[in-house]
């Protein structure tokens, strides 16, 4: 499919997608979200947070393009800007292909752009994984995400499919919830061999999290390198790759 002409002005509703845009033409973004934290310094208006944007605000800005997310963002939201006459692209992302799928859609076929270099890095980075292959047996594991309630990785998520790529099989992949809550006596007498906290959506520290799993191994990994979908992910198979073999 050929591409559009290049868009001049976009929302983005993700932060994944704002560091993409950036990252390949920062001078496209109008409007990104409170959470859009990368890279830093975005000059790009706030308009509000990816659960609760301000629709109107958004419109006002006449975007050519709004980005967003089927599981980030609200449909009540997304209907509302297109009932003002914006075009809205929505992304999917479970796996790692719809991923790199996703972006060149988003980039190429939504804003017009040539595709970026870096997402060929990002491809290349996780061909080296799966040609490397599993060292070792898979490492049975819980992945918290939150806390009061604990919250697990469940099945059908784009983090867990990243973890499976790098010898981690989280043991919520078949729970019928993508984002379980789960007991934390559950948790811990599951017989996971390690617990993977990363550092968002909540933020998990050697001081907060590790102390719930008394024995059990515990690897603090970038939430940014495990849960976006964008430039880190050329840097992810490396920076995860540590922080689990640090973990042992």
């Amino acid at each position: 499919m050929s591409t559009r002409a290049r868009v001049t002005s976009v929302v983005s509703l993700v932060p994944s997608l704002t560091e993409s845009v950036a990252a390949t033409a920062p001078d496209l973004l109008t409007g990104v979200t409170d959470w859009c934290s990368h890279p830093p310094g975005l000059g790009a208006e706030r308009v509000g947070g990816t659960k609760n944007p301000d629709t109107a605000r958004i419109a006002a800005l006449a975007p050519d393009l709004v980005l967003a997310n089927e599981e980030e963002n609200r449909a009540p939201d997304l209907a509302a800007l297109r009932a003002a006459g914006l075009e809205v692209m929505v992304t999917e992302v479970r796996t790692l292909e719809q991923a790199f799928a996703e972006l060149d859609r988003v980039l190429v076929r939504g804003c017009g752009l040539p595709r970026p270099g870096w997402l060929d890095e990002a491809e290349a980075a996780w061909a080296d994984v799966r040609a490397a292959g599993a060292a070792e047996p898979a490492r049975r594991a819980v992945v918290p995400v939150w806390r009061r309630p604990w919250m697990v990785l469940g099945r059908d998520t784009f983090a867990g499919d990243l973890l499976a790529r790098l010898g981690v099989r989280h043991l919520y992949a078949e729970h019928p919830e993508r984002y379980p809550r789960i007991p934390i006596d559950e948790l811990t007498g599951c017989g996971a061999e390690l617990v993977v906290l990363p550092d968002e959506p909540y933020l998990f520290t050697a001081d907060d999290g590790p102390e719930a799993f008394p024995g059990l191994p515990a690897a603090l990994v970038s939430g940014r390198h495990l849960t976006w979908y964008g430039p880190s992910l050329a840097e992810a198979p490396a920076v995860l790759g540590a922080a689990l073999a640090a973990a042992r």
